[in-house]
């Protein structure tokens, strides 16, 4: 309270709590008008000017831990004499010097001075020593522990003998002192938290040495930490300081603020650290990811509008930046081990979907829980890239089907599946035979659909125009390989030719069903080694199967099996019966999948 607020407060009715400062603080208020007056009486104030230094001495002799707190109406006349004595020093110290002014103001002021010296000291107590528990464990409070929604705990005489202070010494010019005793014991106890929390202040050489799965311990550590401030410690902190300081609540949000920045600066230097030394291969995204919606969630904190407070969030802000762009960075190495993949010298066993694309979609998918994450992250990197180029592909993407243009992430995604589409297609030519070739194809590319569609997030990304597309390659592949399989079976079950100067010939009619047994055979005994992984896509590749060559060869044999002598001869030649034709096809593609190439 300043100086023009005097007259204000001497306007404030004060109750009569019965003890013998009440006597001395009427004495208190006459003198202070006298002075307002102009009557320069400095000797009717010595006996309140004795009795506060009397007062002050037996605060002083008290235990450390109980100053105050023994009755509480006392105590509420011993603030009050006090700021009555503040009062007087403020006003001796206007007068015109002069001895009688001196000498009063000299004592006034000593004995002023020795009560905010009590007063700091009773308020440091009181911060430093208040009992204060915390419990983040994930299991919970149990027993008798405080849980983490009380940090810091104060008890409520605590709180209140504190705001009484705090407004004494603020009302009597001393609000630096109490500031700073205040700022300095509660650091000392939120890094005496930290402490507790296993907090390590990790710079880039320290970093730099720790192997990755140290790193991922810490990081670990600090997203829990993190998390705590963020959603009890930092309110917590506020609600302190608007207890302590109820009565000066802009005080309050500023000590607030410059503790929050401080203790958020130390938090800042370990993520800070990881994004400078060295790059991190695909799979330790996801920690990058867990480090930067953890800033997200600390941007979100409220702590005002200083300076400080601005400097907070841009401090935040720019230290998520590199973390973002740390996380792309990451994701783009997926494009690279696409590109670079060397595994693909061998053929996988049976054109059964390639590890490769396994592990890029499981990959994706597994990203894809952290979408609107990846979103946010790539958005911030094309606009901080300025990228002309993306924002035509995504309208380009968007508008080719009457959608809204795709998002930077959702277009990173399909180039990643389209330049995965191109390994495939790369490692299908391992593939002697034309017909596993497309097997292969259809394997990986239904993988891929299927997964794709599995997921809501990554589906939802993916434009119509591109999955359609993905859909009728698969539908072409499945034509493929049945025309490159079945056409030359079905040739053999051609009627055309049999007959020679119309009649049938017997000859060429053994040779046609030589040859079907032969080439079916041949299919039967390589392709039941072959894998179809999707059981829908199997299933259609037999039901296509049968439904072109079941009716064919039952007509085929329907109409020649009569020109054998016996059923014995034509047994010889006619080596499957229509009925088991359905049978026979059934046993194609269950290859053993064990013996696959694993990555």
């Amino acid at each position: 309270m300043g100086r023009n607020q005097i007259g204000d407060y001497l306007g404030t009715n004060h109750d009569s709590h019965g003890c013998k400062l009440d006597q001395a603080l009427n004495d208190a208020d006459r003198f202070i008008e006298k002075l307002a007056s102009g009557d320069n009486e400095f000797t009717s104030i010595d006996h309140f000017l004795d009795l506060i230094d009397s007062e002050i001495g037996v605060y002083e002799l008290r235990e450390d831990t109980a100053k105050f707190g023994l009755n509480m109406e006392e105590e509420a006349s011993f603030f009050e004499a006090v700021k009555r004595l503040s009062m007087i020093t403020y006003k001796l110290e206007e007068l015109p010097s002069g001895s009688g002014v001196s000498s009063c103001f000299n004592r006034a002021g000593s004995i002023h001075h020795s009560a905010m010296l009590l007063f700091e000291y009773e308020f440091r107590a009181l911060l430093d020593n208040s009992k204060q528990t915390t419990d983040i464990s994930t299991d919970g409070p149990s027993g008798d522990s405080k849980t983490e929604e009380e940090f810091p705990y104060f008890s409520a005489e605590s709180l209140a003998i504190m705001d009484r202070i705090a407004s004494t010494m603020i009302f009597a010019g001393y609000e630096a002192e109490c500031c700073f005793a205040y700022s300095c014991l509660r650091l000392k106890a939120l890094d005496a938290e930290l402490s507790k929390l296993s907090f390590e202040n990790i710079n880039v050489d320290d970093a730099e040495r720790m192997s990755w799965e140290s790193l991922e311990v810490e990081i670990g550590n600090w997203i829990k930490i993190m998390k705590h401030c963020t959603s009890n410690l930092f309110s917590g902190e506020r609600k302190l300081s608007n207890s302590v300081f109820s009565e000066h609540l802009s005080t309050a949000q500023r000590l607030f603020c410059k503790l929050a920045t401080s203790l958020t600066t130390r938090l800042l230097n370990f993520p800070n650290a990881l994004v400078l030394p060295r790059q991190y291969s695909t799979e330790k995204l996801f920690k990058f990811l867990d480090i930067y919606e953890a800033l997200r969630d600390l941007k979100k904190v409220d702590i005002g509008n200083y300076l400080l407070a601005m400097e907070f969030v841009s401090e935040t802000s720019l230290v998520q930046c590199r973390i973002g762009e740390t996380a792309v960075s990451i994701f783009s190495q997926l494009e690279d081990s696409i590109k670079n993949d060397n595994a693909g010298r061998i053929p996988v066993a049976g054109g059964a979907v390639h590890p490769l694309t396994r592990y890029t979609l499981n990959y994706i998918k597994y990203a894809c829980e952290y979408k609107d994450t990846l979103e946010q992250v790539f958005r911030k990197h094309d606009e901080m890239n300025g990228s002309t180029v993306e924002k035509d592909k995504q309208n380009d993407i968007g508008n080719s089907n009457g959608s809204p243009p795709a998002s930077p992430f959702a277009l990173k995604l399909m180039e990643v599946i389209d330049l995965l589409d191109a390994n495939i297609e790369m490692k299908s030519k391992l593939y002697k035979s034309l017909s596993l070739r497309y097997i292969f194809l259809m394997n990986n590319g239904r993988y891929i659909l299927q997964k794709i569609k599995e997921s809501s997030e990554i589906h939802g990304m993916m434009c119509h125009s591109w999955l359609r597309k993905r859909s009728s390659e698969i539908r072409r592949n499945h034509k493929m390989y049945q025309r490159e399989t079945w056409s030359n079976v079905l040739q053999t079950l051609n009627h055309e030719g049999v007959q020679v100067n119309g009649k049938v010939s017997k000859a060429i009619l053994k040779e046609r069903f030589k040859n079907f047994n032969i080439l079916f055979d041949e299919i039967l005994k390589t392709q039941s080694h072959w894998v179809v992984n999707d059981e829908q896509l199997k299933s259609e590749l037999k039901v296509s199967i049968s439904s072109v060559m079941i009716p064919t060869y039952r007509s085929f044999v329907g109409r020649y099996q009569s020109y054998f002598y016996s059923s014995k001869q034509a047994g010889k030649f006619i080596k499957y019966q229509p009925e088991d034709m359905e049978e026979l096809i059934e046993q194609l593609f269950e290859g053993n999948t064990t013996s696959m190439v694993r990555r």
